[in-house]
């Protein structure tokens, strides 16, 4: 279901697929299936899981796949109720997303400009575009070479559950790409056409694969040493988080913040109101007549 009706990405799939496999292994010890189980048995499952010292956050996605997974069964008449309805949600401590200051992704692009050879090429675009459209990691990496073709302003993203959205494309990371397609042309005529065969933007060691989530994590950490960051707190992710805090903080609405992150819901976008309220109290420090006053 969650692939066929949501389109749910591959990396989901997994991870609902391991969490009911460790709903299953917990239910075959006390003799009932996964889909036999009643609450007291999921709620001692969920207490076993604090119990094992995995985080209120982990605990929280494994319900979030136990209530997807019962109220399917409910859906589909496989049984008559939801145990999970008596289930209560673990308290998450409250966190703002993490994210690098304009100075910090400044020496980040500086940085990934600054290496040398195919790979230069590959790490600036990918954080020209990163940087530019706020895209997730699996909308980057899944980007065919037709993307860029010609003289190209948007990117034509396909998000979560497959819904289509179009994202501008910034001067410098067309720049950046137009200097990796013709990077990809010199090098496919000095090895073979090796990497012009690839149908992805960005191949993988094997060109007929795109490249992976590691193997692109480990190239941003590199760069963020090249740029004198500590890579711990550099990600795809927080270059996300970077690219709608700054569009917020220069005058962005969340409304147009929503419709380039890919959000369903503007509730997801509003995590980023805590940049919104210090750029409103700027604004009242800096135009209200009180504020003037008392500052004189």
């Amino acid at each position: 279901m969650l692939a066929a009706e949501r389109g749910a990405a591959q990396n989901t799939l997994a991870a609902y697929g391991a969490d009911l496999d460790d709903l299953a292994a917990f239910s075959a010890s006390r003799k009932v299936g996964p889909s036999g189980a009643d609450a007291f048995t999921l709620q001692t499952y969920m207490a076993g899981l604090t119990q094992a010292g995995l985080s209120a956050r982990t605990a929280a996605r494994r319900l979030s796949a136990l209530r997807q997974f019962f109220r399917f069964l409910l859906r589909e008449g496989v049984r008559p109720d939801d145990p999970t309805m008596q289930l209560e949600s673990p308290g998450l401590p409250s966190s703002l997303p993490k994210y690098l200051t304009e100075h910090e992704v400044d020496a980040l692009l500086l940085a990934g400009m600054a290496r040398a050879g195919q790979q230069g090429l590959v790490a600036r675009m990918a954080l020209e575009i990163l940087y530019a459209t706020g895209l997730r990691v699996s909308e980057l990496l899944s980007l065919r070479r037709g993307a860029l073709a010609g003289d190209v302003a948007v990117l034509l993203v396909r998000g979560k559950g497959g819904k289509e959205r179009i994202v501008p494309l910034s001067d410098a990371a067309k720049e950046a790409a137009e200097a990796y397609v013709k990077g990809q042309a010199d090098a496919g005529g000095k090895d073979g056409d090796a990497r012009n065969v690839s149908p992805w933007l960005f191949p993988g060691r094997d060109p007929r694969q795109a490249m992976t989530r590691q193997g692109f994590a480990l190239m941003l950490k590199q760069v963020a040493m090249d740029a004198g960051i500590d890579p711990a707190r550099v990600s795809p992710h927080v270059l996300r988080h970077s690219f709608a805090s700054h569009m917020l903080s220069r005058g962005a609405d969340l409304r147009s913040l929503q419709l380039l992150l890919g959000h369903a819901d503007i509730a997801t976008t509003q995590i980023y109101t805590h940049v919104l309220a210090e750029r409103l109290q700027r604004l009242v420090e800096a135009h209200h007549p009180l504020a003037r006053k008392l500052a004189v």
